[in-house]
């Protein structure tokens, strides 16, 4: 029993721990893992989750599904619902990713601390932007992430090659939402560890002065020119869906990173599907 405070002690609870789908970030596994087949271009299944839900992420993480972008920038949640849902989605199978509230170190810091296994930053709009989302993901010398053995990310200090094998393991992927971004997203790309861009159809549309309306042909011309950029640069592709039809033409055109449904508005709309087939059977009850 002495064995199991010493080196050996300390690798077989690693294994262990990652055997059982715990946030160690090994070499092939996990984020790892993910990040490698898009990278490789291999189409991913992802699902969406705003209302800072453990059970929905539960649900979704049984579902199948590759990933599950945890929104933070127009969700519901904070950052104990946040761990709340990776603990949920813990061993599942799904990788577990973040879009942080803004382009800003403090919450990304806290955000990987808490041990998302990627992010996806919102409104970045030009290198020196990028820059400073991949500062702020990369431990010392790469970046300028704090450092702490304490983290949930380090399993407490448990993990002792934490500070080895994170930085490969994180996903970093940057959102293009504003014209400016478009006319920069050859700079934006050009950043070394940017592991691809997310396009986001909506904001776009507003900086473009068609606010609501993501399928204007202006609209539509700026992402075809996002499109053929990753696509240059061999970038991961992602972004939104409004249903399967919509993401099967997005997969046939280079996308990758696909959300098929979300929490809240898919389950909005089988709600509001359900009950209006009532009301149609039942006219006069």
């Amino acid at each position: 029993m002495a064995e199991e405070g010493g080196h050996a002690g300390w690798m077989s609870l690693e294994s262990k721990f990652v055997e059982m789908g715990g946030n160690m970030i090994e070499p092939g596994s996990g984020a790892n893992r993910m990040r490698q087949l898009l990278l490789a271009g291999r189409k991913t299944a992802g699902a969406w989750l705003g209302l800072g839900s453990d059970a929905t992420a539960e649900v979704l993480a049984r579902a199948g599904f590759d990933w599950l972008l945890i929104d933070m920038e127009h969700g519901l949640g904070d950052l104990a619902s946040l761990v709340s849902q990776l603990r949920a989605i813990a061993g599942l199978g799904p990788v577990s990713i973040v879009r942080v509230p803004w382009n800003d170190p403090v919450w990304i810091k806290r955000i990987l601390d808490a041990g998302a296994q990627g992010v996806v930053v919102p409104y970045v709009n030009d290198r020196e932007e990028a820059e400073a989302a991949v500062d702020a993901c990369l431990y010392p010398p790469g970046g300028r992430r704090g450092v702490a053995r304490s983290t949930r990310a380090a399993d407490q200090g448990r993990n002792p090659r934490h500070f080895e094998l994170a930085d490969d393991g994180i996903l970093i992927i940057v959102q293009i939402e504003t014209i400016e971004a478009v006319r920069k997203v050859d700079d934006i790309l050009s950043v070394p560890r940017i592991d691809g861009i997310f396009v986001g159809p909506v904001d776009l549309s507003a900086s473009m002065g068609h606010l609501g309306d993501r399928f204007h042909p202006e609209v539509r011309d700026a992402i075809d020119e996002v499109e053929r950029a990753a696509k240059q640069a061999g970038k991961v592709l992602g972004t939104i869906s409004s249903g399967w039809d919509e993401a099967s033409d997005l997969y046939s055109r280079g996308y990758t990173m696909v959300t098929l449904m979300a929490d809240g508005v898919s389950l909005a709309q089988l709600a509001s599907q359900t009950v209006t087939r009532f009301a149609e059977s039942f006219p006069n009850r």
